[in-house]
């Protein structure tokens, strides 16, 4: 299959950059609407060396960080939103389910369930192998 959105063109919108960049590429894209995309989890990331020694799991707050990367899309893909920056402004109804480790591939699902002015709130979904590790609502702020 091939990706929507390269890594380099997700650059191109998103100001985020290693060692914080956490989108391989798009997998589906529907601007305003709808993203899935992909992180291949790999035992060179950063986080690993101390997220824990011996016992390797994506920290929580980097699976919601990778939602999050992946949820600005379908924002900043929006001609209002051109140049602009998607802030997160909150987290809801957050929830865990799975240990993420290297050699896990993220599939990242967020929907925009409401649109507002500069503010958008995305239903967010994380799944390893077809089963859910992480879900949560994500509030978007877009600003510069």
């Amino acid at each position: 299959m091939m990706s929507v959105l390269t890594a380099t063109e997700v650059m191109e919108l998103i100001p985020n950059r290693y060692p914080i960049f956490f989108i391989d590429y798009v997998d589906e894209l529907i601007p305003g609407e709808h993203v899935v995309a992909t992180k291949n989890v790999t035992i060179n990331e950063e986080f690993f060396q101390g997220h824990f020694p011996g016992n390797p799991t994506m920290p929580g707050v980097l699976i919601l960080e990778s939602l999050a990367q992946a949820g600005s899309i379908p924002l900043l893909k929006l001609d209002k939103f051109k140049g602009q920056t998607a802030y997160l402004g909150g987290m809801n109804k957050v929830k865990f389910r799975k240990k993420v480790v290297p050699g896990d591939v993220l599939k990242l699902h967020v929907d925009i369930i409401k649109l507002k002015d500069y503010a958008g709130i995305g239903k967010a979904v994380a799944y390893v192998d077809g089963k859910k590790v992480c879900e949560a609502e994500l509030t978007f702020i877009i600003g510069r």
